[in-house]
Order: structure tokens, then C-alpha cells, then sequence
């Protein structure tokens, strides 16, 4: 399934009557990354949660391809193909690889045939889950894990994935491979994208798209052409500056 997200003018947050997203649009298209940067406390992940439903749309609108997720709850939204992957490393560590990538595949646990076939693809596009299919989740390296994170979203196939904050706490010798995975999975799937991140060179290396988020407002947005790294700096020094 191919899809494209449609944000409109949405405002979302924490607690009542505290706006933490406040108006914020952006079109997500399918086969495309979108990336969403900005200062801390911007609301970059607030608006990720808000898309994949762990908080509520109190104003504006989610569209999938036309379908309303607002009303929806995660799990919908997930048999939909929209996955999520959190800033946290997201595995079963005491289950094997291969366990973490079947869990991934909850929506198809009817249909062995079609998790035998994803699981193939899976170990396809990242032979090192292949070699160790059967270790624990737990023996994996930071890379390694982030990657079981990613393949086990795609298990599901996903129409969107949205991605928070992806390298966070990883050496910096492993950030380059966890773009290269982002890469290969939007290429594999085709699904549109949403990348959250604070690392603004590695995020601009995989973007198609540009939306700079700052207190909870879109206020620039364009294609990654138009964000060369020195225009971005700038533009998040001035949201500092208020």
C-alpha cells in the first residue's frame, strides 16, 4: 500500500489546556523522507505521537491517504500501515531476533505464510540479523539493535513510518549505517516517511523534504535543496533567539 499524510493545522499536547503542538501542517508523500528538525522543546515528537495516536488531536486533522486517523487509537492506525519506531531502542531483549522480528508481524499472525516470506526479506536486507536469528536481542551491538527495531516495524510492511530521533544515544561511528538502514527500508517499502531529528547534517543527508518545527509551529518547509546546512543552522539560531 502507498500512501501520503496530510497534517493540517493540528494542535495537540500533554496536559489539558497546555498546547505543546500548536497549528503545525505537513504533507508526508510516499516513497519520500520528510524530516521534521528544530530546537529542543519544538515539539518534534510531540507531533509524532500525536500522528501515531498516543495523544490526542484537539484541533485540526491526520489524514492517511483521505482516511481520518483521528478517532482512531495506535493500534488502528497500525493495522493501517503506520508504524513507529521511538527515540528508545524498541526490543524484547530476553526473545531471540527472529522472535522480535514475528512480533513485529502481529497483524499477519494468521497468515504463516506471509511472516515465513517478510521474515525472508527481512534477513535479505540485513544479512547481519540473518546471522544471528537465533541470539538473544539482548547480545546485539547499539546498531545492530536499532536495526531489529527498523526491520521489525517492517515486518508490518508500514504505508508511513514515523521515526523518532534515531541515533540518539549511539556511538558516532554507528550513525552513518542507521541512515543507511532508514534509506534501504523507505526504498523497500516505499512508505512516506517522517523522520524526527536533532542531528541536523545526518538528517538532511536522507531527506527529500524539510519542515523546521519551532515552538510547535511549522516556520519553514520546502525541499531538502532549498536546507543547505548553513541556511538551517541559521534559521534554528534565530527560533533560539525568539
Amino acid at each position: 500500500m502507498q500512501a501520503d499524510l496530510t497534517v493540517t493545522d493540528v494542535v495537540s499536547g500533554y496536559s489539558p489546556g497546555i498546547d505543546v503542538v500548536r497549528g503545525a501542517s505537513l504533507r508526508a508523500q510516499a516513497g519520500r523522507i520528510s524530516v521534521v528538525i528544530g530546537p529542543n522543546g519544538a515539539g518534534k515528537s510531540t507531533l509524532l505521537k500525536t500522528i501515531f495516536g498516543f495523544l490526542e488531536v484537539r484541533s485540526g486533522s491526520v489524514e492517511l491517504e483521505g482516511i481520518d486517523l483521528a478517532p482512531m487509537p495506535p493500534h488502528r492506525r497500525k493495522r493501517l500501515g503506520v508504524g513507529y519506531i521511538p527515540q528508545e531502542i524498541n526490543i524484547f531483549p530476553s526473545l531471540s531476533v527472529e522472535e522480535n522480528l514475528k512480533m513485529g508481524a502481529w497483524t499477519l499472525r494468521q497468515d504463516r505464510s506471509a511472516v515465513t516470506a517478510r521474515l525472508a526479506d527481512m534477513y535479505e536486507l540485513f544479512p547481519v540479523l540473518a546471522g544471528k536469528k537465533r541470539a538473544r536481542a539482548s547480545s546485539l551491538s547499539g546498531g545492530q539493535a536499532r536495526m531489529l527495531s527498523v526491520a521489525r516495524e517492517l515486518m508490518n510492511k508500514p504505508a508511513l513510518m514515523l521515526v523518532d530521533e534515531p541515533t540518539a544515544g549511539l556511538a558516532p561511528a554507528v550513525v552513518p549505517q542507521v541512515y543507511a538502514i532508514l534509506r534501504q527500508a523507505q526504498q523497500l517499502t516505499n512508505a512516506a516517511v517522517v523522520l524526527v531529528d536533532q542531528n541536523i547534517e545526518g538528517a538532511l543527508g536522507v531527506a527529500d523534504d524539510v519542515y523546521l518545527l519551532d515552538l510547535g509551529r511549522v516556520r519553514a518547509h520546502g525541499p531538502v535543496r532549498d536546507f543547505t546546512l548553513e541556511r538551517t543552522r541559521n534559521l534554528i539560531r534565530e527560533c533560539l533567539r525568539g
